[in-house]
Formats: structure tokens, C-alpha cells, sequence
């Protein structure tokens, strides 16, 4: 996947632990009975952070949302760890929540932290009862092994039917000092807004007030993991967070000056990042789609529309098919739910090799077959919007459709 270029901002190593203060692990605690893959991951702050999170919208929640809610309201937006399985979503279970509060307890025990203070986290397979010997059993040798270097460790043990881990994080300097954002997620499936759409847990060392971090985390969410869909199905177990800690050593940011957008570009660019790697990874995906819908009169507007396309069932089939049957993109266009002039959309499609027009005015053009064929060979494929009605511009992202995404899901639990 093409990493974005950000002037000021540097990739770098870490992941989770890349900010100053972090360490992290994972392990199979016998959650997943196959004993090679992890099941069981731990993020610590070695101080107390800022925290924020923002979940899933469906109307059916997992345990662990419900309990991370409490617990950031009772330690009024601070928190130490998170702790996160696979396997096993915790979801639509009589005794979910007691679980969930016990896993909780158990690793603030093993920390020296209140409970409150834990964030916690599941995802897999509904509605399948959650036994707490497991963690009992696995969650003393995860304390014990913790450390910077292990961060590789934690994000295997949030995979699911993903095929790789997926992390990121940057380094960028603000007054004076070096900070760092990093991240990690999981999803493959299961992945549509809205919010958050996978897991996801991200972590920095700069000060930051939480009022603040949630004000950016709300914000930024929106034109990012809430543009990306893989199969128009939100999860359950939806979670995106941000640990603050501070160690850095910034005056904490109380305001939404320079240095607030300087953070929250930071968070921007971890985000996307983390975006493009889960519509790259979606289940049986030979193909990443972006759309960008530019020249919108507003944001809703232009996030509408490009959602509407990465959404289209029709459109992930003629990628995967690598057949520029272009009508199926106007189509798109057309049943999104906004306001604006179909008889003023431009369309092109492109990839690294080329960019070719498809669409004027919201008439299909004449084009090389050639040409297009390939350009829908390449693995990165982008839809290019121009609404010629204001200035407002969104990204959205995607995959195709395969017939391995049906195989994945028709035995899933085995």
C-alpha cells in the first residue's frame, strides 16, 4: 500500500509503542485453540493518559463497549491500558458485561491501576459464550512480558480474518519537542459506518487536553474510518481509542491553536493510514478502491457521494472483474442520498500505471477498453468525483468483491 507524504510528519517504527511511555503484548491464553496465533493483547502507559473513544452505532453493542463507556465516565476521561481479545466478540451474551468488568479487574490488579482505568475490547465470533479463565490464566504472563519492542505481539492478537497486522505511527516536532502518534487495528470484514467500523487503538505522548483529543477524534473519524466499507455490514464491536500521556514534555494543549492542528494532523495521518490498510486487507480483496469526490458544495455532501460509490456492491464486482462497465459509478452516484447536479459530474478512473476520463457532465465518454482494462489490473484503484458545484473535497475507501470474501464467510466460526 502507498503511504502518504506529509511535510513536517516522518513515519516511524513502533506502532503503539512508538510514544514515549508506551510498551505492549500479546499471546494466546487458549481463547483460539490454535496455539501459533495470539489471542490476547495488552497497550499499558507507564503514566496516566487522556483518553477519548468513539464506538459502533449499531444498536446491538458488545459487552466491552458498554463497560468502556462506564469506565471512562467514571475516571472522567483518563485511562492506563487497554485490554483486547480475538476470537470471541463478547456480544449478545446474558453474562457479557459481569465478563467483560472481570477482565478488567483482573488486569488492573496485575498493573496497579483501578479498573476504571482499563479500557477493554473483543472481537470475533457472536453471541458465543466468554469463559474469564483464559484471561485468569494468560493475562499474569502478558504483565510480565510487556514491552516497547512487543507492540508487534499486541496487533497480531486483535487479527481476525485479517492476513496482515497493520501499524502505523509518526514522529513530528512541536514546541521544541519530538512527539510521537501511533497506532494499530484490526478488520476484514464486518466493515461499513458508522464508527468506528473495525478496532482500532492509538496512542501518543503528546499533552492534550481530552476534551480536546475527543473533539479531534470525533472530527477526524468522520473522513476517515467512517468513509471506509468492505461489505456494508457494521460490526458490533466497533471501537476506535486515543491514550495522551503527555511524556513528551509539550505545554498541554488547551486550546485549538497551531499546535492543536499540528496533533491533530498527526492523528490524521495515523488514521488514514490505518483506513487504506484495512480496505486493503478487506476479506478476499485483490483490489483497494479510493474515491475521491471533490468539488462538492459541502463536506456531508462529498463524503455522501464517495461512500455511495465505495458502498456498491456492483462497483466491487466490476473491479474484481476488472471490466470498465463505468455506468455502474454514475449509478452510484445517482442514488446517493445529497443534493447536487448529476448534469455537472466528471468521472475518471485511474491507477499507477494511468488516468483515464469516463464521465463529462454527467455523460458517459468514449474510451480505450484497452486503456481501462489496465488500469483495473493494478492492485490500488481510484475513482476521481468532480461535482464542479463548490470546494469541498473527501476520500472514501473500499475493496472489490471476490468469490473468497463468500468462502471466508460461509464458515466463518470454523
Amino acid at each position: 500500500m502507498t503511504m502518504e507524504q506529509f511535510e513536517g510528519y516522518t513515519y516511524a517504527e513502533g506502532g503503539v509503542c512508538a510514544a514515549k511511555g508506551f510498551v505492549a503484548n500479546g499471546l494466546n491464553c487458549g481463547i483460539n485453540p490454535d496455539k501459533e496465533k495470539n489471542d490476547l493483547g495488552l497497550i499499558y502507559s507507564e503514566s496516566p493518559c487522556a483518553a477519548a473513544a468513539v464506538y459502533t452505532q449499531n444498536k446491538v453493542k458488545g459487552a466491552p463497549i458498554i463497560v468502556t463507556q462506564r469506565h471512562l465516565e467514571k475516571s472522567k476521561n483518563t485511562a492506563r491500558a487497554v485490554i483486547v481479545n480475538s476470537k470471541n466478540a463478547n456480544t449478545c451474551n446474558a453474562d457479557g458485561i459481569p465478563v467483560a468488568e472481570t477482565v478488567s479487574e483482573l488486569t488492573a490488579k496485575e498493573l496497579g491501576i483501578r479498573a476504571e482505568e482499563v479500557i477493554v475490547a473483543s472481537t470475533g465470533v457472536i453471541g458465543q459464550p466468554l469463559s474469564v479463565e483464559p484471561f485468569r490464566r494468560g493475562i499474569p504472563e502478558l504483565v510480565r512480558g510487556m514491552s516497547a519492542d512487543a507492540h508487534t505481539e499486541a496487533a497480531k492478537a486483535i487479527m481476525t480474518t485479517d492476513t496482515v497486522k497493520k501499524e502505523v505511527a509518526v514522529c513530528f516536532e512541536m514546541q521544541g519537542k519530538t512527539c510521537y502518534l501511533g497506532g494499530m487495528a484490526k478488520g476484514s470484514g464486518m466493515i461499513h459506518p458508522n464508527m468506528a467500523t473495525t478496532l482500532n487503538f492509538i496512542t501518543t505522548d503528546v499533552a492534550i487536553s481530552a476534551d480536546l483529543l475527543k473533539e479531534a477524534l470525533s472530527d477526524i473519524v468522520k473522513i476517515t474510518y467512517n468513509c471506509l466499507s468492505i461489505d456494508g455490514d457494521t460490526s458490533t464491536n466497533d471501537m476506535v481509542s486515543v491514550m495522551a500521556n503527555g511524556l513528551a514534555g509539550n505545554r498541554e494543549i488547551q486550546a485549538g491553536d497551531e499546535d492543536y492542528q499540528c496533533f491533530r494532523q498527526a492523528l490524521y495521518i495515523v488514521m488514514v493510514n490505518l483506513t487504506k490498510m484495512l480496505a486493503a486487507d478487506g476479506e478476499g480483496a485483490t483490489k483497494m478502491l479510493e474515491c475521491t469526490c471533490s468539488g462538492a458544495a459541502d463536506q456531508e455532501t462529498a463524503i455522501t457521494v464517495a461512500k455511495s460509490v465505495v458502498g456498491s456492491d456492483l462497483l466491487k464486482c466490476m473491479l474484481f472483474g476488472e471490466d470498465a462497465n463505468c455506468g455502474r459509478i454514475l449509478c452510484a452516484i445517482g442514488y446517493a442520498d445529497a443534493d447536487f447536479d448529476i448534469n455537472k459530474v466528471n468521472v475518471e478512473l485511474a491507477s499507477p500505471c494511468g488516468r483515464i476520463a469516463v464521465c463529462q457532465n454527467g455523460a458517459i465518454l468514449p474510451f480505450s477498453e484497452e486503456e481501462a482494462a489496465k488500469i483495473l489490473a493494478e492492485d490500488e484503484i481510484y475513482i476521481l468525483i468532480d461535482l464542479q458545484s463548490g470546494e469541498y473535497s473527501v476520500r472514501a475507501w473500499g475493496c472489490d468483491l471476490t468469490y473468497d470474501y463468500v468462502k471466508i464467510n460461509g464458515d466463518y466460526r470454523s
